[in-house]
């Protein structure tokens, strides 16, 4: 009887068919009744596989133990998950973790060389000791990366089952487990009926001193998230102001800072508010802390995606969970266009006030407005000049301020985006060189 048909909890994993495929060559790899042909066919695809799985995500060392570890992680079930939020549990679920963890363990001390052996082939001796040619994972981040490489040595190591779950109990409890552990950053999709939470693998490594001046709108933004994270009452937030002053780029980077406290980011589009309650009801009971983020979010007079909005924020009959705010950005004050005849009473609708209040108060349900205002000429040239410290371009400073000054007048005028992308095409100048 293969091991894996005797699994409890972890079943049924989304890249669980070299697993699936290696059980079955372990079984039948020796049976007179098999083709020595597509046994060892089988076991080549299984060794692409793990290759694959290493280039994707960055795994390196023992790759079959890399692979195990890799399902452990991912496995949101009743134990994991329960493991992610107390840490070790107790009861009948216990038990069923304990028999789990013992078929793991089993498999990572499986010797697969003996399959090489009885084959006359060398296919699997790759799979232990692997270097990775390419450092960056494309699908992980390097800390959790490191971490699962760090976990499959630990249990590898394992002398038995106890320490074994107690090295995965401590890993679900530090790191999480599955998408939402893993991962900082996610998209919506909607396949069909169902509303899906998917990772964005690879998002821009800013921090909060990237985006220079700015102080007292990053000072708000860092009080109201610090308390978020720390599970103190805080507010949902607007971002509003010019266009290019840093309003994205400081959220972006509220993750990457908060990521490590347990901070998590969902990017919904207003098309998509409509899913808004689905969403939260997958991650409502998770351990992290999750920020919607809406971008450039602004509402013409005939769109109506934001009576889904200001339903969930406040004022539906169930209340919003304590690890959900949402922070969006905006080039309007008041999110949703006003016209002349909203205030003047010059429309058909017999109640013109109560149209204006429909509309402001959608603003109003963000419990905190943070405005970037664009730069001052002399702001300007500041940032330009530490940019241009940063990226260690050698120009004298009335060059330098000549230059950024011909480029804003012809390039969207005075913004901190500007300024970036002036110091992105004197550094391209630079290359060309």
């Amino acid at each position: 009887m293969e091991a894996i048909s005797r699994l409890i909890l972890y079943r049924d994993f989304e890249d669980g068919k070299i697993l699936r495929d290696m059980s079955w060559l372990r079984e039948h790899y020796q049976s007179a009744g098999c083709s020595r042909e597509e046994i060892i066919s089988l076991l080549y695809e299984c060794v692409h596989g793990l290759v694959e799985l290493a280039g994707n995500y960055g795994f390196e060392g023992n790759l079959w133990h890399n692979y195990l570890t890799y399902l452990l992680v991912n496995s949101e079930n009743a134990y994991s998950t329960a493991c992610e939020i107390v840490g070790p549990v107790e009861g009948s679920i216990n038990q069923a973790a304990k028999n789990d963890f013992a078929i793991f363990q089993e498999m990572f001390r499986w010797d697969l060389n003996q399959i090489d052996v009885h084959l006359g082939v060398g296919g699997l001796h790759i799979l232990d000791g692997y270097t990775n040619v390419n450092e960056h994972s494309k699908l992980f981040n390097k800390r959790i990366r490191d971490e699962i490489c760090e976990t499959s040595r630990k249990l590898a190591a394992a002398e038995d089952t106890a320490q074994f779950q107690a090295v995965m109990t401590s890993f679900y409890k530090e790191f999480g487990v599955g998408k939402l552990g893993l991962h900082k950053a996610f998209r919506v999709e909607h396949v069909g009926d169902e509303v899906r939470i998917v990772p964005i693998s690879r998002i821009a490594h800013v921090t909060l001193d990237d985006l220079v001046g700015y102080e007292i709108p990053k000072k708000k933004l860092i009080e109201n998230t610090e308390a978020f994270v720390e599970g103190r009452p805080a507010n949902n937030c607007l971002l509003f102001g010019d266009a290019g002053t840093g309003k994205s780029t400081s959220i972006k980077a509220i993750l990457n800072q908060y990521y490590g406290q347990g901070l998590r980011m969902i990017e919904i589009y207003k098309h998509q508010f409509q899913d808004l309650n689905s969403v939260i009801a997958q991650i409502k009971n998770r351990n992290y802390k999750f920020i919607i983020y809406m971008d450039d979010l602004s509402f013409e007079e005939f769109e109506i995606e934001y009576k889904y909005l200001k339903a969930v924020i406040e004022g539906g009959l169930e209340k919003k969970p304590d690890n959900v705010l949402i922070y969006a950005t905006s080039n309007r004050r008041h999110l949703i266009r006003e016209e002349a005849g909203d205030k003047v009473g010059r429309r058909e609708d017999m109640h013109a006030s109560d149209t204006v209040q429909e509309k402001l108060s959608l603003v109003a349900r963000f419990g905190v407005s943070i405005f970037f205002v664009g730069p001052t000429k002399k702001e300007f040239f500041n940032i330009v000049k530490v940019l241009a410290e940063r990226n260690h371009i050698a120009m004298e400073e009335e060059e330098l301020y000549q230059e950024a000054n011909r480029w804003e007048m012809s390039h969207g005028g005075l913004s901190g985006r500007t300024a970036q992308q002036f110091i992105d095409y004197l550094l391209g100048r630079k290359t060309e060189k």
